[in-house]
């Protein structure tokens, strides 16, 4: 890699995003197989997304969790988040493709939701009753315990530390 590489790379900003883990009644959570991954082992990842200019990290984590599974804010209950922001890098094979350039990873405030909801709610081929662009081509609920292994590998330490910090939402269970 030469010089100019390097200091782009190191220079370049984090890309500031929520990430979601929506636990169900069984206190397993809801996992989505990135589209057109299907042939990847770890291929599988929890809701994620960009924070929008002037958004609040929360109010973006319900958006995203809307946009990319069609659950609805009045659908959860918020469990907890991170004490701080979890980021990754993007391996260089990917930084190219990915956002231009522009970020070299992502810095994401990561929340945890009880799902309130029914399962037949949650739509990825439709999500934001059609409004938004399929991400997933499926889905499954998962032991939270598992995701790291489920997930790309530079991915992996920040999977880590959302077990960690969400662990104790597994014994979650919805009001009756």
């Amino acid at each position: 890699m030469s010089a100019p590489e390097t200091r782009d790379r190191r220079e370049a900003a984090y890309r500031p995003c929520v990430g979601i883990a929506l636990f169900n009644r069984d206190g397993l959570v809801f996992l989505g197989q990135r589209r057109g991954q299907a042939a990847a082992a770890q291929s599988w990842q929890m809701p994620q997304g960009g924070i929008d200019k002037g958004e609040a990290p929360l109010d973006a984590a319900l958006r995203e969790l809307h946009e990319e599974t069609n659950v609805s804010a009045g659908s959860v209950t918020l469990l907890g988040q991170t004490d701080g922001w979890l980021t990754y890098d993007l391996p260089r094979e990917v930084l190219k493709r990915s956002w231009k350039g522009r970020y070299r990873g992502q810095t994401q405030k990561w929340f945890a939701f009880g799902f309130t909801g029914d399962d037949d709610e949650i739509d990825i081929e439709r999500p934001a009753a059609g409004t938004q662009k399929p991400e997933f081509d499926a889905w499954r609920w998962e032991r939270l315990s598992v995701t790291p292994d489920l997930i790309v590998s530079f991915k992996r330490p920040v999977y880590e530390s959302v077990v960690a910090a969400f662990s104790g939402h597994v014994t979650w269970r919805a009001p009756a």
